[in-house]
């Protein structure tokens, strides 16, 4: 395949997330055949059932985002122990009407930034368990709960030197992950 395109969910509408950050760095660090796409989900109204099938804008660029994509990045931070609730709505948007999920099949990995000590331990776990029902094949290790750290970022919107080879490695496995379920 020449190009892999990745569509980037980013659970975070801060304009200067450091989940924002985390994800544009994570790109930099991929081979040049993988292209990363931020989709927008801020725009999104909030998933109501009697809407199915009548998809407005901002839905049906969303879902055309993902079908396009040949693997996903899910960046997110952890709010109340839990994945954001706008990152929840994206979910449940693009897997409706039931049985029109665009996000079945694409593999995905999962990685988030917090300021907290255990990171995005429950936003990720909570997260990987809609994965799993909306039948995303996600990348299980390593698993990455980062606690944010001055450094962590370069000036230049790359990964800082510290934290350059943990998430080099990541990149490397989800990057053999993705290749590995797509053909």
């Amino acid at each position: 395949m020449d190009k892999y395109i990745v569509a980037v969910v980013v659970g975070s509408l801060r304009k200067d997330s450091f989940n924002g950050r985390l994800a544009e760095g994570l790109a930099k660090l991929a081979p040049p055949e993988f292209v990363f796409k931020r989709v927008e989900i801020g725009d999104l109204p909030l998933y109501n059932q009697d809407d199915d099938g009548q998809d407005g804008p901002a839905v049906k660029r969303l879902k055309d985002e993902i079908r396009a994509a040949n693997a996903l990045l899910f960046v997110t931070p952890e709010y109340n122990r839990s994945m954001p609730g706008v990152l929840k709505n994206a979910l449940d948007i693009a897997s409706r009407p039931y049985g029109q999920s665009v996000w079945a099949g694409k593999p995905a990995g999962v990685i988030g930034v917090s300021v907290g000590a255990i990171g995005t331990a429950l936003a990720q776990q909570h997260l990987r368990n809609v994965l799993a029902y909306l039948d995303v094949p996600t990348l299980g290790q390593p698993e990455t709960f980062l606690q944010y750290r001055e450094g962590m970022f370069a000036a230049d919107g790359g990964i800082g030197t510290e934290s350059r080879p943990l998430l080099q490695a990541w990149m490397d496995r989800y990057v053999a992950w993705v290749k590995r379920h797509v053909h």
